[in-house]
Parts: structure tokens; sequence; C-alpha cells
């Protein structure tokens, strides 16, 4: 899922508990004050982010891209600064309400956050599998969009910035290869594909048009149908992308290309996680801070994850006994990958078929949905294949979020390149992760929240909203969904994979775990198909610490909820619950065990 376009940064076990944890003391007009302060800082961030803009539905600054250079990110760097040290000087947190309490804390973690991801910058990997070569284009097909003839002007003036951003990438994945640090070489092999499907076709040769010059076309064609253009000014827009794309963006996907086959030689062919980064075990630490959003270390991390696989094997032994399979559970394992029943056909019919069972679990629960949830979003949800041009065999499904307007609905992503590595009995659990209720419900309610600083409706954090995606899976089975007892069997599947994360990602960047090492401790413990076995590895290798955000944020939703109903016993109420963990946006994980205690304890007065 795509959580977040805003980077890394530090863990928030300090300073914004410190904040959100002060004595209760009444709203004061210094709440509205900070808010109004907190809404004109935001706009200002926004303006230095014209993409963000944009995924918000927003037109300002259409034309242009978030600006990539050097120079760019120092500025909104030390905008950041300056617009905390305002904060800090015109409001005092202690006469602050609870809610402004936190959103004041917030605003003044993400200063540690753009300072740590600044300090990392030349760690990151700038073309792995969700750079900008293929990030750019999606934005472009799925984000843009095109309602009136200036806005495809400005869709045309951003193609031709494509070329000078990846430009600026590629300076930077120089920069950070001359100091050590490149990707494994199996991400070169994947970028340099990525890079020939998004630049073979029309209008770069003779074959059919390539997915941005087709999207370009039909975004044409659909404002001549409207009666908005005529055949000349839709031909002469139809030229000006062709010539940009040609002219401007191009040249730098060779450019990018080239360098990717020369500098590929230097790469491990065996990949190597952080840890064999400079100053790579401090660039992991950062790395879990800020995806679990706590300070667990990588051995704790670790160590849990191998007691979560211990459990879960339990359960999928006696799951194993009930449907009556008679060998051991790595048998089971292998039966699962490879029965045909398990799969739909490695065609369009199968594809469509596999999309067509998604929707039905979608509507399923989305028609219970009143009996857990007291307020439900107004944003749609659709559910799309990954689009050829950066599909991979075996890629994890994922969210992009709809924009708060209601003008662009959220999207449920599914990888379908080889369905043979999509097996049917995972389709539930992943429809209820990235749908309803998980990644969809809680970030629609997010952006539709009232009566809080607009940030708020759109920041997030990993544990938190992976972890919400995963405690969803087990409330599905708790309250009735999984009634074939093999989409169960994926439900724990999906499960022991979040703990093998812990494992392997850990091991991988901690403790030097080899390729094979991480895959075969994968396999021992997964029923899931090979080629997403892989797929998944290597996702852990160029992306340290994202996989581990999910059990963790999980383990603490469900602590919190116990801690819930064993403090109220028969006034526990699941809906009230549920609007307590997704009342006030995505929060870091101390800030919302903080505001779950006090909702207890205001309940149990």
């Amino acid at each position: 899922m795509r959580l977040s376009r805003r980077g890394f940064g530090l863990g928030v076990a300090g300073v914004a508990v410190a904040g959100a944890a002060r004595a209760a003391g009444p709203a004061s007009g210094s709440d509205a004050g900070l808010t109004a302060f907190l809404d004109a800082a935001f706009e200002q961030e926004l303006a230095l982010e014209p993409e963000r803009l944009s995924y918000m539905g927003r037109k300002t600054a259409y034309d242009r891209l978030t600006d990539r250079t050097e120079a760019g990110r120092a500025a909104r760097l030390a905008w950041r600064r300056k617009s905390v040290a305002e904060m800090k000087r015109r409001f005092d947190p202690a006469r602050l309400g609870d809610e402004a309490r936190v959103s004041y804390d917030i605003w003044a973690l993400e200063l540690g956050r753009a300072e740590e991801a600044y300090r990392w910058r030349d760690h990151v990997y700038v073309f792995d599998r969700s750079g900008d070569h293929t990030g750019l284009p999606n934005f472009m097909i799925n984000i843009h969009r095109v309602d009136t003839p200036a806005d495809m002007e400005a869709y045309v003036a951003r193609l031709a910035a494509i070329g000078p951003a990846l430009d600026v990438d590629l300076d930077l994945a120089r920069r950070a290869a001359a100091a050590g640090v490149r990707m494994p070489r199996f991400s070169y092999e994947q970028s340099r594909t990525e890079v020939k499907r998004v630049t073979t076709g029309a209008p770069f040769d003779g074959g059919p048009d390539c997915a941005l010059f087709a999207d370009a076309k039909q975004k044409v064609a659909a404002l001549k149908a409207a009666g908005k253009i005529d055949d000349a000014k839709a031909a002469a827009l139809v030229a000006a992308a062709s010539q940009a794309m040609t002219g401007k963006m191009k040249p730098a996907y060779d450019r990018l290309d080239a360098w990717l086959a020369q500098d590929m030689a230097h790469a491990s062919a065996e990949p190597q996680g952080a840890g064999a980064l400079p100053n790579g075990q401090a660039f992991y630490a950062a790395m879990l801070r800020q995806q679990t959003t706590t300070e667990m270390s990588a051995e704790e991390i670790h160590a849990l994850g191998l007691a979560e696989v211990k459990r879960i094997r339990a359960e999928m032994e006696a799951l194993k006994a009930k449907i009556g399979f008679a060998g051991t559970l790595e048998e089971f394992f292998v039966f699962m990958r490879t029965d045909d029943r398990f799969y739909v056909s490695n065609d369009d019919a199968g594809r469509a078929k596999y999309l067509d069972l998604a929707r039905g679990y979608l509507a399923g629960m989305k028609a219970r949905l009143p009996e857990f949830f007291g307020r439900l979003p107004k944003t749609d949800l659709v559910v799309k294949r990954v689009e050829p041009y950066r599909e991979e065999p075996g890629g994890a499904a994922h969210y992009s979020s709809g924009a708060p307007d209601g003008s662009r609905p959220g999207t449920f992503y599914v990888h379908l390149a080889d369905t043979r590595a999509t097996p049917l009995y995972e389709i539930e659990g992943t429809a209820y992760h990235e749908g309803w209720p998980g990644h969809h419900l809680q970030i629609s309610l997010a952006q539709e929240m009232t009566g809080q600083p607009v940030f708020r409706t759109q920041y997030n954090y990993g544990a938190y909203a992976e972890g919400w995606g995963l405690y969803v899976e087990r409330m599905a089975k708790e309250e009735g969904f999984y009634v074939d007892p093999y989409s169960d069997f994926g439900r724990l599947g999906r499960e022991i994979w979040r703990a093998i994360r812990l494992v392997v990602d850990t091991g991988i960047h901690a403790k030097g775990w080899s390729e094979a090492q991480a895959f075969a401790f994968y396999t021992a413990n997964s029923p899931q198909p090979v080629g997403k076995i892989r797929s998944e590895i290597r996702r852990y290798f160029v992306s340290p610490g994202q996989a581990c955000a999910y059990k963790v944020g999980m383990m603490k939703i469900l602590a919190l909820r116990e801690e819930a109903r064993t403090a109220l016993g028969a006034r526990y109420d699941k809906r009230a619950f549920h609007a307590v963990v997704l009342g006030a946006g995505g929060l870091p994980l101390p800030v919302l065990e903080v505001r779950v205690r006090r909702w207890i304890k205001t309940q149990a007065a």
C-alpha cells in the first residue's frame, strides 16, 4: 500500500507521548488559534509540493512537479524548521486541549522526521520498484485529472517536466553510488525492464501506443467528446504530448537506462541488507523507528516475529486437522501452493474472475459495516489490475487513496501478471485489508474528518495504517467471515506472512541474512506461492523496515482492544472502540495508545 508520500524519519516514543500524555485541561482560545496556524502552515507545505496538491484533488500548480533538487529539498526542510519554531514561539502546549496538544506534538514530530529524511537521503534506493521512473507515469495516468483544455495543457507541461525530474534523481543515484550505496543487482535489472516498458511503443517507435501516450490520447478524446475542444485543438494537444515525450522525457529515460547498465556491474549479485551500507546499522535503526513509530530494536522485533510464527503455526496445525489433511504442515503448504483449485487461469478471463471475486467479498463486507462502525466514508472504492508497465509477478496488492473531495475514488490494486503467484485463498483477506474495512475505510474517514487541522486528514504512519489493515483481517474472522476453511487458512497465511516479515526483514538488515536464508525461512512457514515469496523477499531488501510495520501495529491495536474490554466489561462497545481508533486520523502508535487509554478512563468513570 502507498501510505504516504512524506518519506521517513524519527520515532515518536518521546516527543509525541510527552505532549499527548499531559494532564487533560480545558480547551482555550489557543486551540482555535493553533488550528488556524496549522492550516495556514499546511497550505505553505502544499505550495512546495505540487504533486501532493494533485493527490488531494486540487489543481493549483497543476503544470508543475515537486522540486527534487538538493536546493528544493533543503528549502522544504528550512521551511519546516521555521514553521515549528514559530509554532513553539506562539503557543504554549500546557494551555491546549487534548486534541490540540496532539496536533501540536505531531507537527513538531514531523520536523524530526524531515531532519532524519534529509540525513539519510543518500541511502535511499532512488530507482527501485517505487522510483519515479514508474511513479511519475503512474501519477500522470491515475492522479492528473483532465476536465478542461487547460488541464490537458498542464498535463503536457508535466510530461515535459518528467525528463528533468529523472535527471535530478539520476544525479542523486550517482552520488549515492559514489558513496557506496547501491541497490541489489536484481533491482538494476528490474528497473531497466520497467524503463523499457514505459518507453516502448508510440510515440517512441512504430508499435502500439505506450501506456502514457494512450492515456494522453484518451484524455484528449474525452475533452473532444464533451465538446470542449475541436478536432484541430485535439490534434494539437496530442502532437504536443508526443513532442514532450520524445523530446524531453525519452532522452532522460535513455540516460537513466545507460547509467543502470553501466553501474549494474558494480552492484552485488548477491543482495545485501542495509547493514552492509556505510553506517548501515544506524540507517536501519532509523527506518525501524519511522516505520513502527516505536523504539523497538531489531533484536526485539526479530524475537517477536519468531514467537508469532510459532503461535500462528499452532493455529494452522489445528485448522489443517479440521480440513482433514493427513500430511505435515509443510506438505500442506506445498498442496496449497500447487493445487489447481486455488488458482484462476493465467489469461484475461482468469484475471477478470479474480477481480470479480474480490469485488464480491468487498460487497459482502460493505453490507455489514454498520454493525462495526458508526461512521462510514463517502469516497467510492474501485478494484483494478496494476498497469502492465509497473506490474510484477507476485507483487503485493496495494491501495491508493481517493481525493478528499470525492473526485477520485480509492483504488485497490492487484498484480495479476502471473495468476499462479496470486492464489484464490488469499483474496478474501486481501480485499478486507486493502478495501473495506481496511485502508480504504481508514484513510477515507481520515480525509473526510472535520474539526481538526487539515494536515491531520492527510498525514499517516505505517504502523498505524498497516496495523489497522491487518487488524481488520482478524476482526473479519471474529465476525463470521472466512466461511471457506481454505480462505480461513489463507487468512492465517497472511498473518504468518506478516510475522515472517519481522524475522526476515531484521534477519536481512541486522543479521546479514542472504536471500537464500530468507527464502528458506519463508517457505518453511508459509503456504504462499514461490513466485510471491521471491517478490516479497526482494521487496524487503530494497525497503528496509517497511515490512515490520504491519504486525507491530496490529498487535498494538489488539492489545489496546483487550485493555478496553478488560477495563470496561459489559460497557465495552466495538463501534465506540473503532471510533476512537479511527477518529483522529493517522497517529503514531504511542499517541494512539494515549488516546485509547484516555477514552477507557472516561468510559469507566
